[in-house]
């Protein structure tokens, strides 16, 4: 939106408009929204961005070179030429360290409670996970399952506090701390998990498994392109979303950040595109408060 309004010639490429975002369930914490589906959250914002002449194109990009005009970016069926390039990539969702956790995923694991929460309508499931998406997703499943374990590793469920206290407050829901789960139970379907707790093997009777623990910056293209990226993978940008790389920007979960939240991401997000701006056009854009002050 900020690049349209800049009069770049501005073109989104990727196959899941509007990232990981669009598949959680409510957003309590964006600005101007006291609670708004994030597949709707998503919507608007990218018809904001087309409000401004910004195109979307939804498919994979398969690589980025640099030309010598720029860039180009390559999809499976088409090549587009960029002076400057922006990686929002986020992240995908970090799988399962547990035995047979790929071969049910589908067949009762996954990784999206917004998706596939009313498969388990009046049966038992589990969350694993000890943060603010184990929380999120708990709750959205304990509207549909009869019973949700919250199976954390650490001491204590780290969530927000709203959303802490729905799932204390929530007679459906029960956390299991101090719980590594280590194997995944079932024969064509999930039936239960077995986890390691406090030195003793247990096991817990369960038809579906939600798997929330954190993400993996997908930088892949930006290893391929020469970015250099931190040792867990996330780009390294400077306070004005630069890279190691010239007319490389980065932006959102991707890069290097210690606090995971939408609106930081969208901030990010203008921070690159004024930054690219400056990149291609050297002209400077004075902005100032309402009160006058720059």
């Amino acid at each position: 939106m900020y690049a349209g309004r800049l009069n770049l010639r501005t073109l989104i490429v990727g196959e899941d408009a509007g990232g990981l975002i669009a598949t959680t369930t409510l957003v309590e914490n964006y600005p101007g929204f006291v609670s708004i589906p994030g597949g709707k959250l998503a919507e608007r914002l990218l018809e904001h961005a087309a409000h401004y002449g910004v195109e979307l194109v939804e498919e994979r990009v398969e690589d980025i070179k640099r030309g010598c005009n720029g860039f180009e970016v390559l999809t499976r069926s088409d090549r587009y030429e960029a002076k400057s390039i922006i990686l929002a990539t986020g992240t995908v969702h970090r799988k399962l360290p547990a035995k047979n956790a790929e071969r049910f995923e589908g067949r009762g694991v996954y990784y999206c409670a917004l998706c596939d929460a009313p498969l388990f309508r009046g049966r038992r499931v589990a969350v694993v996970g000890g943060g603010d998406g184990a929380a999120k997703e708990a709750l959205l499943l304990a509207e549909y399952a009869e019973r949700v374990f919250i199976l954390c590793r650490d001491e204590s469920l780290h969530a927000e506090p709203p959303n802490l206290k729905k799932v204390e407050e929530n007679p459906k829901i029960e956390v299991v701390n101090h719980t590594n789960v280590v194997e995944i139970l079932g024969d064509e379907v999930v039936t239960g998990v077995v986890m390691q707790r406090r030195g003793r093997e247990e096991r817990l009777e369960v038809e579906g498994v939600f798997v929330a623990i954190g993400g993996i910056p997908r930088s892949e293209l930006a290893r391929k392109l020469g970015v250099e990226v931190n040792e867990r993978g996330e780009i390294v940008t400077d306070k004005q979303a630069r890279t190691s790389l010239p007319g490389v920007f980065a932006a959102g979960d991707v890069t290097a950040g210690g606090f995971r939240q939408a609106i930081i991401s969208v901030a990010e997000g203008v921070t690159a595109a004024y930054s690219a701006y400056r990149y291609l056009t050297s002209e400077y854009v004075e902005t100032r408060r309402c009160d006058g002050e720059p």
